[in-house]
């Protein structure tokens, strides 16, 4: 809930992070917040255009906010949660576990809260962490390849059923990877509250009915891995064990001659 977000966001050890895009943050921002848009951890590598930044990258983006590995990381955005899940699951492909997403997002809780918001710069003194890659977090194209015929792998896409059926095109090819099945992303959110999720029983219904099964390992993608780096969210939360993100998604699979597909 917003209300325990904040109370999180004053803990002497958390980084607060606003990843909304700049003239969204120059109307104004949480007190204590640093601004990571969106744009700094998503690097577009044509076909996929949500990729992930190497660890060069990311070390400099990372440390020009004073990242540092044990914080407790807190992110918001303006109200989907897609961009705040991104950067969350970007950061548990480096190993960090402690971190949190504000649900519904700066819109959620200024409807909830008399929180006010400020234009004041937090000072920030940069770092130089050290990043290594996580085992478990990333799937890229060639691993789903090798696991397409896996009894243990499930794919999770998250698109629209139109974009799943190849209705709705928006890479050279539409359809889906073979064998995922279809989750609409926001059938998570709650339609009396959006864009606040439903409660996490609520969810993990919803998922199994769907035949997500926490058993096995779960691939999730969709475009470009923003709507389904919310559903890694989710499914994390609701303690499946092994979750991954393929950030190349859609706009890479659907883009590149030779991979099978499904209509």
């Amino acid at each position: 809930p917003p209300a325990a977000f904040l109370a999180a966001s004053r803990a002497p050890d958390a980084l607060l992070l606003d990843v909304r895009d700049p003239e969204l943050r120059a109307a104004g921002h949480l007190p204590g917040a640093r601004a990571l848009p969106y744009a700094s951890y998503v690097v577009p590598r044509p076909p996929a255009m949500g990729g992930l930044p190497d660890l060069d990258t990311l070390t400099r983006v990372l440390g020009a906010i004073g990242y540092e590995p044990g914080r407790l990381v807190l992110a918001y955005d303006e109200g989907g949660s897609g961009k705040a899940a991104r950067l969350l699951w970007t950061l548990a492909a480096l190993g960090h576990t402690r971190m949190a997403l504000l649900d519904g997002g700066l819109s959620a809780l200024q409807n909830e809260t008399t929180t006010l918001l400020t234009r004041e710069a937090e000072p920030v003194t940069p770092t130089t962490p050290q990043l290594a890659w996580a085992q478990g977090i990333v799937a890229e194209r060639d691993w789903v390849v090798a696991h397409l015929c896996d009894p243990d792998v499930l794919l999770l896409d998250t698109r629209s059923a139109g974009e799943y059926a190849g209705f709705d095109v928006r890479a050279a090819r539409g359809g889906h990877i073979p064998g995922a099945i279809n989750l609409d992303w926001s059938t998570a959110f709650d339609p009396g509250r959006r864009p606040r999720t439903k409660p996490i029983e609520h969810l993990r219904s919803q998922l199994l009915a769907a035949g997500v099964d926490p058993a096995r390992e779960i691939v999730v993608y969709c475009q470009t891995h923003h709507r389904s780096a919310h559903t890694w969210v989710v499914l994390k939360a609701l303690g499946y064990p092994r979750v991954r993100g393929y950030a190349g998604a859609w706009s890479e699979w659907g883009n590149t001659p030779g991979l099978p597909i499904e209509p």
